[in-house]
């Protein structure tokens, strides 16, 4: 047997500024995606191997962003994961069996016959920071071959290739928002300088009333353009302070039923049902606040945009550790291009509201922003326009 100790913990020379970098990123307690799961299914395939992982090392745990075998992002203790000793190497790690190394021996997954073989190659920044590997696991010793390894190598890379271009997408959308505030400071003193010289226009007596009734056109149209303004700079402060997270035990139900209270008066005035199948408290850790805006965004665009006298229906469902909610509206509808563009900040959709209700585009862009936050995910389903649209959000228990 070979002597291979395994410490508790091991931690990097240069720790604080790579778990610095890592940040950087902003990877941690995201969703499973796509992207970084085909990496983890291409590992595993080409190992042939049990089970393959996109994992990213913090402080105290290993963040699972890719699972090829469950397809979840998730996470495990730092201490227990052969990653704390990978991210110590520049180059590949291979243990081909892991339960023949005396150092391994009292590790939970050699112990429990999870993993024999490990292999791993490190995602390296280009400042030379270790934040993940690439990693694949097996019940059953293996040797690779050089071809394997080389392949592995590239997926790490691969990764870092997608970080790099979200965190590049990320600074461009932020330098876009900048402009986007120093434009709206710019348009609203004259905005407001507009409204406030056409309503003393419209109040100067003996005034032709042709003067007057366009004077209130333009007072009226300024103000609501100084409105659409403010709604903007608001939702800019809004998701800065979204950052902060306030976890506590909340009943979603009691959420929900609250948030149906506020806009009983909106569903009313378009003679709306809203149908409520929530029967018993659903308890989750969540941020009550930031989840009473997911759903007032939600229940808010489907009052908009369903058409008067229909019904709109919201259901709840738990599955092992998860909680799904649904909101269901017989309205406008999703084009397939609509699909793909929902939850990006003021897309240009095909749906408008039925009563031409304001919509500034940056609701859904929050919601999944929000939901992202507490490890869920949002998604919509669609027929097609005028067929209706249902969203759901699913969010972890705890």
């Amino acid at each position: 047997m070979l002597d291979f100790n395994l410490p508790k913990n091991i931690i990097p020379a240069n720790e604080e500024a790579r778990l610095k970098k890592l940040h950087e990123y902003e990877i941690l307690d995201t969703p499973a995606e796509n992207g970084f799961n085909y990496i983890a299914l291409l590992a595993k395939g080409i190992f042939n191997a049990d089970n393959a992982y996109v994992a990213f090392i913090d402080d105290e745990r290993v963040f699972l962003k890719a699972n090829a075998k469950n397809q979840e992002s998730g996470e495990i203790k730092r201490s227990e994961s052969f990653c704390t000793l990978a991210i110590l190497k520049k180059n590949i790690t291979v243990f081909e069996d892991a339960s023949a190394i005396s150092g391994f021996m009292q590790n939970p997954y050699v112990k429990s016959g999870e993993i024999r073989f490990y292999a791993s190659s490190p995602i390296v920044t280009a400042d030379g920071y270790t934040i993940g590997t690439v990693s694949v696991t097996d019940i059953a010793p293996k040797t690779p071959t050089d071809h394997q390894l080389d392949m592995l190598r590239l997926l790490s890379k691969m990764v870092l290739d997608k970080l790099e271009n979200r965190l590049a997408i990320r600074k461009s959308l932020r330098a876009h928002d900048d402009r986007l505030h120093m434009l709206v400071h710019d348009l609203k003193n004259p905005m407001t300088t507009i409204s406030l010289q056409s309503e003393l226009a419209g109040r100067i007596p003996g005034v032709d009333e042709k003067v007057h009734l366009i004077a209130g056109k333009i007072n009226q149209q300024s103000k609501t353009m100084i409105d659409n303004l403010n709604f903007i700079l608001s939702a800019a402060r809004r998701e800065k302070e979204t950052f902060k997270m306030q976890k506590i035990k909340v009943d979603l139900k009691m959420i929900i039923d609250q948030v149906l209270k506020d806009f009983y008066t909106s569903a009313t005035n378009k003679n709306q049902n809203i149908v409520a199948n929530l029967n018993e408290p659903i308890e989750i850790y969540g941020d009550e606040n930031k989840l009473k805006q997911v759903f007032s965004s939600l229940i808010e665009n489907s009052i908009k945009f369903s058409h008067v006298g229909k019904d709109i229906e919201i259901s709840i469902s738990s599955h092992e550790n998860l909680v799904t909610v649904s909101i269901k509206d017989y309205g406008r509808g999703l084009s397939t291009s609509d699909l793909e563009r929902l939850f990006v900040k003021f897309a240009n959709l095909t749906s408008n509201p039925t009563a031409f209700e304001d919509s500034h585009g940056l609701g859904l862009s929050t919601v999944k922003m929000l939901v992202d936050m507490h490890k869920g995910k949002v998604w919509a389903e669609s027929e097609g326009q005028n067929l209706g649209s249902t969203f759901y959000v699913e969010l972890p228990i705890k």
